[in-house]
């Protein structure tokens, strides 16, 4: 039984990453392509890169800089695969992302420790909130979603 669970689990989360790196990709293509058209396409370019549906996976503190610059609130989730709440809290995160104005990016503390350190995680999960580039809030460990949401609702414009 255990086996035809991982069976099912494995499938389904490959899909899942799979699906998102699409999104991500089909979403930088969209902004590329509507840079090019000059004005006609200016909103078309911040429909596309505005609040992304999933969580953004942070790959260096320079993609870091630029989306928390580019977008009014983010929330940054710093996590640790092997972390229970961090585990935990993924649904939460993800729906956040999908639900809300604000964008949600993902830091992996082993995979970029200087990011994590500049950030503050010393825990993990750490939250964090920026507007209009800086940091307002932080949450150290599981939070409830209302919470979260209270957060970024308080600093949307």
């Amino acid at each position: 039984m255990s086996e035809s669970d991982r069976g099912e689990s494995e499938p389904s989360e490959r899909e899942r990453i799979r699906e998102r790196k699409r999104r991500e990709l089909r979403q930088r293509l969209e902004a590329e392509e509507n840079e090019g058209r000059g004005g006609d396409g200016a909103d078309e370019v911040d429909v596309g890169i505005e609040t992304p549906s999933d969580p953004v996976e942070i790959g260096s503190a320079e993609e870091f800089q630029r989306l928390v610059g580019e977008h009014e609130v983010v929330l940054v989730d710093c996590y640790a695969d092997w972390c229970g709440p961090c585990q935990m809290m993924e649904p939460t995160v993800e729906s956040l992302a999908d639900e809300t104005d604000a964008v949600v990016a993902k830091v992996d503390v082993d995979g970029l420790p200087g990011l994590a350190q500049r950030l503050g995680a010393r825990g993990v999960p750490t939250f964090l909130v920026y507007a209009n580039g800086e940091p307002v809030d932080r949450f150290v460990g599981a939070q409830d979603r209302t919470t979260l949401e209270t957060a970024i609702a308080s600093n949307a414009a």
